[in-house]
């Protein structure tokens, strides 16, 4: 049976069994076509090895990975089909993996920018105002802590004390950790808390109280805000901050100066090692470019 016929009657099957629109049928026709031009031989007779070597011609074209994904997902489907009406013995694309696309790096603050965004929140805070304490304890917490946003905003009153050197978070999955804490994070914390009983909030059980979000704290939404703002007010990049960006560069900044990669994991609340790994690959990328820009025999030096 000629290829036109096969890929005709894969159509009819998922058009009739499994009710694919008529768009989608013309892209399984496509990508069953485009494979049949690359092969040079009738489709009933491919093997594993042809359709392997189909997938790593279309990397060398430049093709995505998703665009991979997709047209192996229709050959799984077609000799899937073949198997099944008895006009193959196998399925040759069954066992193949499928393309992923390349994780994407986060974007990192850089300890400078980090600094200018507590200066000025320090600075702010100063003045005795509660909202201005209320950002430098929500920065300072962030980026010394690691935390998720949802994580430090729904921290009880009672986490923190003047002795206070761990939190313990209740993470993802109902998890418990023990995140250490720096003295300045404390202290901001502490300052914060003070002023909060001034401003009679002291009874709220919530660390960062809030009078008007229906959570009874201070929402992951407010946080964001209140970080544009602060973006804004010193010139660091918009898209450099965030409560997740802030927890990027706590991560990033703490390798870069030779904490062991399974404590940032645990600190970090990563029930995979894996996860915690991009920040590796963060720091390769930057290691390479300084070596590429600042090295004397760099044709950029």
């Amino acid at each position: 049976m000629g290829d036109s016929r096969l890929i005709e009657q894969f159509l009819e099957m998922l058009a009739a069994e499994k009710g694919r629109a008529k768009n989608s049928l013309m892209a399984y026709a496509r990508d069953l076509e485009d494979f049949g031009d690359w092969l040079a031989g009738p489709l009933g007779t491919a093997t594993t090895d042809d359709i392997r070597g189909y997938l790593a011609d279309l990397a060398a074209r430049g093709f995505k990975a998703a665009t991979a994904a997709r047209r192996l997902s229709a050959l799984r489907q077609f000799y899937l089909f073949l198997y099944r009406d008895g006009l193959r013995a196998d399925n040759p694309a069954a066992g193949l993996e499928s393309p992923r696309a390349a994780r994407p790096l986060p974007k990192v603050l850089s300890e400078d920018h980090v600094d200018r965004l507590l200066d000025h929140a320090e600075a702010e805070a100063a003045g005795g105002e509660l909202a201005a304490l209320r950002l430098h304890a929500l920065v300072e917490a962030l980026y010394a802590t690691g935390l998720r946003v949802s994580e430090l905003v729904g921290l009880p009153r009672r986490a923190v004390g003047p002795e206070t050197r761990l939190l313990t978070v209740r993470g993802k999955g109902g998890r418990e950790r023990m995140v250490p804490m720096g003295e300045k994070a404390r202290n901001a914390l502490l300052a914060y808390q003070a002023a909060v009983k001034v401003a009679g909030q002291g009874d709220s059980p919530w660390l960062f109280p809030s009078r008007t979000a229906k959570e009874g704290h201070v929402t992951r939404r407010r946080v964001g805000q209140l970080l544009e703002r602060l973006a804004i007010d010193t010139g660091v990049p918009l898209d450099l901050v965030s409560p997740h960006k802030l927890r990027h560069a706590f991560a990033t900044h703490l390798l870069a100066h030779g904490a062991d990669l399974r404590a940032v994991q645990q600190m970090l609340g990563h029930a995979d090692i894996s996860t915690t790994q991009i920040y590796t690959h963060v720091l390769d990328a930057r290691l390479k470019a300084l070596v590429f820009d600042r090295h004397p025999l760099s044709d950029k030096a």
